[in-house]
């Protein structure tokens, strides 16, 4: 007798009593064996379990009969799912964010307004504006004071607003600042170039990091080591990697990337890049020469105490604030975050695995970034208009989304989830294709 399985995907009700309601695909028209228990589970947006599994019948039949096979699949399935969903609900059993979702990415944009999806090129300017005043205002007001009492809050301030500027720069290089390519450009060579960021080398590489994102090997930031290339580590490195020394590993990353991946986002050669991108990479190469040649000159005719005061030190901070942003998008949740490879990655599912994050005051101040998973999905959309999008969408997703701790006015409680996820997040498997980070027991007793 031949052999073939049922898709069947089914939400199991439980207030009120369970009913069970299939949408069931073909894959053939045979159907044989027995049935078989759920092999996942999880709660939709609704407050219901949602389970896939495959349902399996010990005789043929006929798809083309029509309703009465549909309703005796029904039938056979029923029991086993209500008695799964009542031992999974004994248990609490806790949400597997890793199984596929019920709603597609067409689902999710369209709950979105179509307002969020409009660039105001004039109030993206203001926010240019504004950031850069405030660069220039607090530089002045700081060496007016001159006072050391002064120095380590203009390095706060200043720090913020330098990565500020790489924020708004972030949004031109997704376009969503403008629909002028150019303007994206020029605001983009402005406020990255003054970071020390080559902007077009940075853009196209983050490009790579939004497409495949989630990918346990394919991602550009803050991927993760498969065990092999974690074992393969020299102490250092991996010393380096996994203590809050990584959160100023940003220049770095810029001229040699991440472990186990090669290229310079400097070189319009490197791996990165395509050949019909050389231009514009060796365009930001240059903008970004030209801003460290500045630098210098300014320390020289200076002197280095100022220049470190009034922008060494900021850039520094600036870099803190970049390196724990990014990586708090994708590490550092209670419950697991599922990395992917082979079948079973996609670009919704990646996306959905991005954590969105409070920073209390600093939200405004550097343009929701921590609005993430939306920003994730819909990289168009401009960062004013992230917070309603991100409202639109919950109840499409449903438990999908990690809502986010709130926040005081500093964002202090991220520290711990910062610091649990660099000592117990080493390495992913080598093999299989849902996947979730492993800890290195023997590097944990070490600290």
């Amino acid at each position: 007798m031949a052999s073939s399985v049922l898709w069947a995907t089914c939400d199991v009700m439980v207030y009120p009593p369970p009913a069970v309601f299939c949408s069931l695909h073909k894959r053939s028209h045979l159907i044989s064996l027995d049935t078989t228990l759920p092999s996942a589970l999880s709660v939709n947006s609704h407050g219901n379990l949602h389970l896939r599994f495959f349902v399996l019948r010990s005789r043929r039949l006929d798809w083309k009969a029509g309703k009465g096979n549909y309703k005796r699949v029904v039938a056979v399935v029923t029991d086993t799912v209500r008695s799964a969903a009542s031992s999974q609900l004994e248990k609490g059993a806790e949400f597997d964010r890793s199984a596929p979702p019920p709603f597609s990415l067409a689902d999710i944009k369209a709950a979105i307004p179509k307002y969020c999806w409009v660039k105001d090129t004039n109030k993206s300017l203001s926010y240019f504006f504004r950031d850069v005043a405030l660069v220039f205002g607090l530089a002045t007001a700081a060496a007016s004071v001159d006072n050391w009492l002064v120095w380590p809050l203009y390095w706060l301030a200043q720090g913020t607003m330098f990565w500020a500027l790489f924020v708004l720069g972030h949004d031109c290089g997704h376009g969503s600042f403008s629909s002028s390519k150019t303007l994206n450009a020029v605001i983009g060579h402005l406020t990255h170039s003054f970071i020390l960021v080559p902007y077009h080398g940075w853009r196209i590489s983050h490009r790579t990091h939004h497409q495949n994102h989630g990918h346990a090997e394919k991602d550009e930031s803050w991927h993760p080591l498969t065990e092999s290339q974690y074992r393969s580590l020299d102490p250092l490195t991996r010393w380096t990697r996994f203590t809050v020394l990584s959160m100023f590993a940003y220049p770095v990353y810029l001229w040699v990337r991440s472990p186990g991946k090669s290229g310079s986002h400097f070189h319009p050669s490197s791996p990165l890049f395509a050949p019909s991108e050389k231009k514009d990479v060796l365009m930001s190469s240059v903008a970004w020469g030209a801003m460290a040649s500045l630098v210098t000159c300014l320390t020289v005719v200076m002197g280095p105490p100022w220049m470190f005061k009034l922008y060494f030190i900021p850039y520094l901070v600036n870099i803190i604030w970049l390196d724990v942003v990014t990586y708090l998008h994708h590490h550092g949740q209670d419950s697991r975050i599922p990395w992917y490879r082979g079948k079973e990655w996609n670009y919704m599912r990646g996306g959905l695995s991005t954590i969105d994050r409070d920073y209390g005051w600093f939200n405004n101040i550097h343009h929701d970034i921590g609005t993430h998973v939306v920003h994730h999905l819909f990289p168009q959309i401009p960062h004013y208009h992230l917070v309603e999008a991100t409202e639109a969408v919950k109840p499409i997703l449903g438990q999908y989304y990690r809502e986010p701790k709130k926040s005081g006015p500093f964002p202090i409680h991220l520290l711990k989830p910062l610091l649990q996820s660099l000592s117990q997040d080493h390495y992913v498997k080598d093999e299989g294709e849902v996947l979730f980070y492993q800890t290195d027991s023997k590097s944990t007793a070490k600290s």
